[in-house]
């Protein structure tokens, strides 16, 4: 084992599919000056992906940067599939040669570390965490928020939890804009996404601070997630679709406001941590969707399953409208998917999308139109009427996922030698020569 100690600290942030198209943009206009002063002082590479669209996923692309392998390589295809998995991630080598690694939040990650400073994995992947006994029943907390999102139920227990976690995590500076988002986010629900992520961001720069790990990572989503959902609101945005009035009141920007996070998020690190070596990276961006395309998640998993006639299987909701559901046989397996492909609403769109994996389905909620009140649905020869309340909206979809990614280096001067586009899955052996040297 090489024992030597890391020189320089590397922080990486994992900036999930954020355009910086867009960043420059808003930058231009004041905007951003982190960020900007990023851009100016160190400029971007593009990386690059898998080149079929149905592979340009964030669960895809993180585990292709964690491992250094494409999905080819890697197999791992679903969010949550990489507890099945024997490739080895950057943690895991990183220790190996004696460095004192942490994770916040990565995406799609297991953790498989012996000694690591932190370990808080993201909320769809059951994997156990590193730390003490407040960031556990947190990141419970965190998963059963999550989960629940549709429903808009935080539990009593969860409350408490995180409350703690703020109160041991989250700088006082960070209270009064926490308090703004706490109170405004039933009139714009994208900053109940950007809440978790300034906790992330203040957590992050609290226990690096704490634990001095030599490398670190730190995993954000809300952009990625309001950019699907509320790009068409972006003052940068050119194109000609409007998200309607009912979900955006005129004026409002949530990409701005998300960008803005981030850009203090950065401010802070920086501030904090001004000798480490900094590399931001968001494994692929999104560009404007074609057309207005609503996501909708159910209510009660088990109940409506049940109802359809699926009573006896383990029910995992994922990702807004994405559930896995698990049987103790194959034959309940093609039973559960054969219900499931036979479901379609009365306009006769289908309802779901079906990925049989043996004992699992992995199930997506894919019906794409407005669900009013008089919707209706059938599963083979039952018919179900009146069942919009079973349905949650989550948003509607204005974003879609490009190959392409950026990765900023504040190793490399702007302008000097710029670099060609680099395949995403070269940035892992790029990160090992930094943290390891």
């Amino acid at each position: 084992m090489n024992t030597n100690r890391l020189q320089t600290q590397v922080l990486m942030l994992e900036l999930n599919e954020v355009n910086f198209e867009m960043v420059q943009a808003y930058a231009s206009q004041g905007d951003l000056p982190h960020l900007a002063s990023l851009l100016v002082e160190h400029g971007y590479t593009e990386t690059t992906s898998e080149p079929v669209y149905e592979h340009i996923e964030p669960w895809i692309q993180w585990v292709t940067a964690h491992t250094g392998k494409t999905l080819a390589e890697h197999g791992v295809f679903r969010l949550g599939d990489m507890v099945d998995s024997d490739q080895e991630q950057i943690w895991e080598v990183l220790e190996k040669n004696g460095v004192r690694v942490a994770a916040m939040s990565p995406m799609n990650a297991v953790n498989r570390t012996e000694s690591a400073a932190f370990f808080i994995p993201d909320p769809w992947t059951k994997t156990h965490v590193t730390g003490g006994l407040v960031m556990r029943k947190a990141h419970q907390a965190i998963v059963q928020a999550v989960s629940d999102n549709a429903k808009g139920k935080v539990t009593t227990s969860s409350l408490f939890w995180l409350i703690l976690f703020t109160l041991g995590n989250v700088r006082p500076t960070s209270y009064a804009r926490l308090l703004r988002m706490l109170a405004s986010v039933r009139r714009k629900k994208w900053r109940k996404a950007m809440l978790l992520d300034l906790l992330l961001g203040d957590a992050f720069v609290s226990q690096t601070k704490r634990q001095k790990p030599n490398f670190a990572t730190l995993f954000l989503n809300a952009a990625a997630h309001i950019q699907h959902h509320y790009l068409f609101s972006s003052q940068v945005y050119s194109g000609d679709l409007r998200n309607p009035e009912w979900l955006v009141a005129p004026g409002d920007d949530p990409v701005l406001e998300v960008y803005k996070l981030y850009d203090t998020i950065i401010g802070k690190i920086r501030k904090a941590f001004p000798d480490a070596r900094l590399i931001i990276a968001t494994g692929l961006h999104q560009d404007p969707h074609p057309t207005l395309t609503y996501y909708w998640r159910l209510k009660d998993h088990e109940a409506f399953l049940s109802k359809i006639g699926i009573p006896d299987c383990a029910v995992t909701p994922l990702m807004s409208r994405d559930f896995l559901l698990e049987f103790s046989t194959t034959e309940a397996t093609l039973e559960a998917q054969s219900v499931l492909n036979d479901c379609h609403a009365d306009d006769g769109t289908p309802l779901f999308e079906v990925d049989n994996r043996g004992l699992s389905l992995f199930v997506m909620l894919t019906y794409p139109h407005e669900i009013k009140s008089d919707f209706g649905f059938q599963c083979g020869t039952r018919h179900f009427a009146a069942s919009s309340n079973e349905f949650a909206f989550v948003a509607v979809k204005n974003g879609m996922h490009n190959n392409i990614g950026y990765l900023i280096d504040t190793d490399v001067t702007a302008g000097i030698d710029p670099a060609p586009a680099m395949p995403l899955a070269a940035l892992r052996d790029m990160v090992l020569e930094a943290a390891t040297t």
